[in-house]
């Protein structure tokens, strides 16, 4: 089996779990798989798509505040839906419209490049290594028993999501808790990542059309990345498990 068949073999076994969708109908996921990427560190295209992300969270923000705008009002009411606190656990992307105000951060061209979109567009984008993936990613809501790999006072600790929490998950684990809080550190994005899984949230009022925009457009910017990037993606609604 080819790699890239692998890669589509891997994504539409991506599960969300039918109590999610009981939780919040109207969400939908892009699951976007990367194969063959060159790491390097950010530069000048990276940069510029970073200002651009600057420049349109500052406009978005001049007239209300960061838990105003309408996509980030409704990823605190799915917090509130399963137990978070969202003003003590902010989806990824309300932290990352707080911080582009003042600067995003420069880490390297491939994160750069999926908060820049993240921002640009408004939805939560979550990059991790596929490499370190064991099975498919699912959502489900969270028993409590699942280990989850972070770090606390600079050691390596294992906790466990609360019972009910919207997880991301595969076979050894969660890779990210709270739906699109905190990713875990065994599948995080190194400089070395060379295949990588990308998932874009989205809620109402944003639209499919719109989620699948954004992903377009990331897929976009990460076929540069190398001469032989190979790009697959899935769509999962609540009409795709019917």
């Amino acid at each position: 089996m080819s790699e890239t068949a692998q890669l589509h073999k891997l994504i539409d076994a991506g599960y969300v779990d039918p109590a999610v969708f009981e939780l919040r109908p109207d969400y939908r996921a892009v699951l976007l798989a990367v194969d063959g990427l060159m790491p390097g560190a950010s530069n000048e295209a990276s940069e510029a798509l970073l200002q651009k992300a600057e420049a349109s969270a500052r406009t978005a923000l001049q007239e209300q505040k960061v838990e105003s705008l309408p996509h980030v009002a409704a990823w605190r009411a799915a917090y509130q839906g399963f137990g978070a606190k969202p003003n003590r656990t902010r989806n990824s992307l309300e932290a990352l419209l707080r911080r582009a105000v003042t600067g995003l951060p420069r880490v390297n061209r491939l994160t750069d490049i999926y908060n820049a979109i993240s921002v640009i567009h408004q939805i939560p984008l979550g990059g991790e290594d596929l490499a370190k993936y064991s099975g498919p990613p699912r959502l489900i809501r969270a028993t409590g028993e699942e280990p989850f790999d972070t770090a606390s006072n600079g050691e390596t600790v294992i906790e466990h999501p609360e019972p009910g929490e919207v997880i991301w998950c595969d076979d050894e684990g969660v890779t990210c808790r709270r739906w699109n809080w905190r990713q875990g550190r065994r599948t995080q994005l190194q400089d070395e990542t060379t295949t990588a899984l990308f998932i874009l949230d989205a809620l109402d009022p944003v639209t499919t059309h719109a989620l699948q925009a954004a992903a377009e457009e990331l897929a976009t910017h990460l076929s540069g990345l190398g001469p032989e990037v190979t790009i697959t993606d899935h769509l999962i609604t609540k009409s795709t498990l019917t």
